[in-house]
């Protein structure tokens, strides 16, 4: 099976000892990629987070967003369908999960898609979406609900 890396980098700054300390990050990615991180600032008020960071909410909530539109982008051409524009505002809801723990216990995508061509009819495209949702490793690794309300 395939490992998927990243290299998680954080410095001090601040004063750890009384938990004033900076929780900005850098993510790094064996592509190349380096993403500014931080604890999220609903959790961790500014200055000790950055709100300009990815937190690791966001980017639980855009991961199952992105596999859902690689598999459904996957299946729509092998459908026959040419897809011209796909766009997901995905919203992760945080609360109490079965075990009393706080967990992202819904992940709403909604995406909105744009056919060069034939459109495929509202059954058809449902059924995509189930399709995508159940080939994704990502919503597959989670315990979350996970809905899509495609437009």
């Amino acid at each position: 099976m395939a490992g998927h890396r990243a290299t998680i980098e954080w410095a001090a700054q601040g004063d750890f000892a009384a938990n004033r300390y900076s929780r900005a990050h850098r993510w790094r990615f064996d592509g190349g990629a380096i993403v500014a991180a931080s604890a999220s600032p609903d959790i961790v008020p500014p200055p000790l987070s950055d709100p300009a960071g990815v937190d690791p909410e966001e980017a639980l909530v855009a991961s199952v967003s992105s596999c859902h539109m690689l598999w459904f982008l996957s299946l729509a051409q092998a459908a026959g369908l040419d897809v011209a524009g796909y766009r997901d505002e995905a919203v992760g809801t945080l609360g109490k999960d079965e075990r009393g723990r706080l967990a992202i216990i819904r992940i709403d995508l909604a995406p909105q898609i744009v056919f060069a061509g034939r459109a495929p009819d509202a059954e058809a495209l449902a059924r995509l979406h189930h399709l995508a949702h159940g080939r994704c490793f990502i919503a597959n690794s989670l315990r979350a609900e996970i809905v899509v309300a495609a437009a």
